[in-house]
């Protein structure tokens, strides 16, 4: 994508800090290695087909923003092998917790990118993703700082663009008025579309759902997470 073509940020970075605790030599050595082998370069021209970033044979591609410690992309990674996942977290903890995982048991079919997932959408050939995973990204409660949910005009048009016809963008959250934002934004955008037949399905957890640290956090903490799903027309 030329740079005449390429939106603009959608404001300032969605995400928080980038550094948690002191990362342990250990956890840096594996992110250093791992970072190496799994790390996208986006110096370089996007293939236009993106099964070419794989080193196993896969015949869909999904992406996940914002993978936190990675549980969710683990699971989805090890236990569907024909797709290939693109993870997102400029977390430097997040990355490192993942890349520890995997020092172990490789993983053909994953790729990484540790910065603004903006940068990593536009990069994108378009009509080139299956899926788009959003799931408990910061909400942003204060309203002063809604600018810097991820959802919103300018990356829902991101995401319209890289996904295929029929591809589904999941967002989960246990925060009410970010899931109502979402469904508003989606709504007003038009090249969404919102999959629930009955009032019972934003709450039904996807099919083979591993569950996350964050949602366990939330459902002790009283609040009820929200599954929605959108399909690209």
């Amino acid at each position: 994508m030329n740079a005449e073509d390429r939106p603009s940020r959608a404001t300032e970075a969605f995400f928080g800090r980038r550094r948690g605790k002191t990362v342990r030599p250990q956890q840096a050595a594996a992110l250093e290695s791992g970072l190496r082998a799994y790390k996208l370069d986006l110096t370089t021209e996007a293939p236009a087909d993106l099964r070419a970033l794989f080193k196993a044979n896969v015949s869909a591609i999904c992406l996940e923003i914002g993978f936190g410690g990675g549980e969710h992309l683990l699971h989805r990674a090890t236990t569907a092998p024909a797709t290939g996942f693109i993870g997102v977290e400029p977390f430097v903890n997040g990355m490192a917790k993942l890349m520890m995982a995997i020092r172990e048991r490789p993983l053909a079919n994953l790729r990484v990118y540790d910065d603004d997932a903006t940068r990593l959408l536009d990069w994108l050939p378009q009509a080139s993703l299956d899926g788009i995973d959003l799931l408990y990204p910061d909400p942003w409660p204060k309203k002063k700082h809604w600018k810097r949910r991820f959802v919103s005009p300018v990356n829902l048009d991101r995401f319209a663009r890289v996904l295929k016809p029929g591809g589904k963008f999941r967002f989960a959250s246990d925060i009410d008025s970010y899931v109502n934002w979402t469904l508003l934004h989606c709504r007003a955008h038009g090249a969404l579309a919102w999959q629930a037949s009955e009032a019972a399905d934003w709450h039904r957890p996807y099919d083979g759902w591993p569950g996350t640290r964050y949602e366990a956090k939330a459902i002790r903490e009283g609040r009820r997470p929200a599954y929605l799903t959108f399909v690209r027309k």
